[in-house]
């Protein structure tokens, strides 16, 4: 089974047409095909029920076993953004006591407990995203969540249960990070002001008292603090635990002067106060364009609208682009074949248009 969806999903990745497919399409050659893969039979209309009937309203497919609903699945077309559509199935799933609920677009595919507690957003469980991630590992996921017989034996929604809890156990741990590190500093814990002097004796030779390291770590407090919220999951930078000193680091803003980037290197941005660390002017792109859907889904793409003299920034289409990198959880494809200069003035023209200043960006290299 495993070797037929890899070659499956391989496929989808080759076929540039899958970006474009309507709703019906999507059905089509993607999840009614996906589904046969997994041993559901599509033929029986008592295992594969097509606009199954809710209140009313009707899911696109609900997957049975003997008589009983054991996953509804929702599809939309591949460009379609799925956030607006998770309040309904969900709500329809809850009310038929549905445990597990899948939403797709054929790309990417939202699963969901819709018993479990929280907000519809806390209730997924994982994601794929077909043209992003590795053929094998999401052919496993596939077998593990949606296998005719792992939905019938439910080792299917114990698979779930579990990444959903492990999701939630790391949520917490970068919630509570920041909290303990700036515990630690904020209180000058015995352990630390230990640590900075054993440091202290083997760099000079001296030790220090307690009390001159407590007053050095008061003074700087406002430095080794840090927010107390982690970057969201979503977002591709990761918020830096502890300030990092970078050798001859430059925190550079906006000064309306020209500056050259040519042959440096990024480690971190800040946008409206917050720090993210980077590896590459490419991380600070796709990092601040990140921020910046999160914080304006609605109106994100908009970015469109952004093109240089001969290609767009931001297109729909990969083919006009000359390196083009797909956008987390989007239909939408980002230029990347682009000198540190060309990102930072990308950068800057991003915050003009969505009504930022540019003074809310600031950019950490050396």
């Amino acid at each position: 089974m495993e070797d037929q969806l890899v070659s499956f999903i391989e496929n989808l990745k080759a076929d540039r047409r899958v970006l474009f497919f309507d709703e019906a399409a999507t059905k089509a050659a993607v999840v009614v095909r996906l589904l046969s893969l997994l041993n559901w039979d599509i033929f029986d209309i008592d295992e594969v029920t097509p606009e199954y009937s809710v209140a009313g309203k009707r899911v696109d497919y609900s997957l049975r076993i003997s008589g009983a609903n054991k996953v509804f699945v929702e599809v939309k077309r591949t460009g379609e953004e799925l956030e607006n559509h998770q309040e309904q199935l969900l709500s329809y799933s809850f009310q038929q006591g549905v445990r597990l609920a899948i939403l797709t677009n054929g790309v990417t595919w939202w699963f969901y407990l819709p018993l479990c507690e929280g907000s519809w957003e806390q209730r997924k469980a994982y994601s794929v995203d077909i043209l992003q991630q590795g053929s094998v590992d999401i052919a496993s996921r596939f077998v593990d969540f949606l296998s005719r017989d792992n939905v019938a034996s439910g080792r299917a929604v114990e698979s779930a249960e579990a990444v959903h809890k492990g999701q939630q156990k790391m949520s917490v741990l970068k919630d509570t990070l920041p909290k303990a590190w700036n515990k630690i500093v904020g209180e000058a814990d015995g352990l630390l002001i230990e640590l900075i002097n054993e440091t202290t004796e083997k760099l000079c030779g001296f030790k220090a008292e307690s009390q001159l390291i407590e007053d050095f770590l008061s003074a700087h407090k406002d430095r080794l603090t840090i927010g107390e919220t982690l970057a969201p999951r979503p977002a591709p930078p990761t918020r830096a635990t502890a300030p990092r000193v970078v050798p001859q680091a430059i925190h550079a803003g906006y000064t309306g002067k020209k500056v050259s980037y040519t042959g440096k290197k990024v480690s971190s941005f800040s946008f409206q106060g917050s720090r993210y660390e980077v590896r590459s002017w490419k991380g600070l792109l796709l990092g601040l364009c990140g921020l910046l859907r999160a914080a304006r889904p609605t109106d994100f793409e908009r970015i469109l609208d952004m093109r240089g003299r001969r290609r767009p920034y931001f297109t729909r289409d990969a083919s006009e682009l000359r390196t083009a990198e797909r956008f987390q959880n989007t239909n939408v494809f980002v230029e990347t074949n682009l000198s540190a200069d060309q990102i930072v003035k990308i950068c800057f023209a991003l915050l003009d248009l969505f009504g930022y200043s540019r003074n809310d960006l600031w950019i950490e290299f050396h």
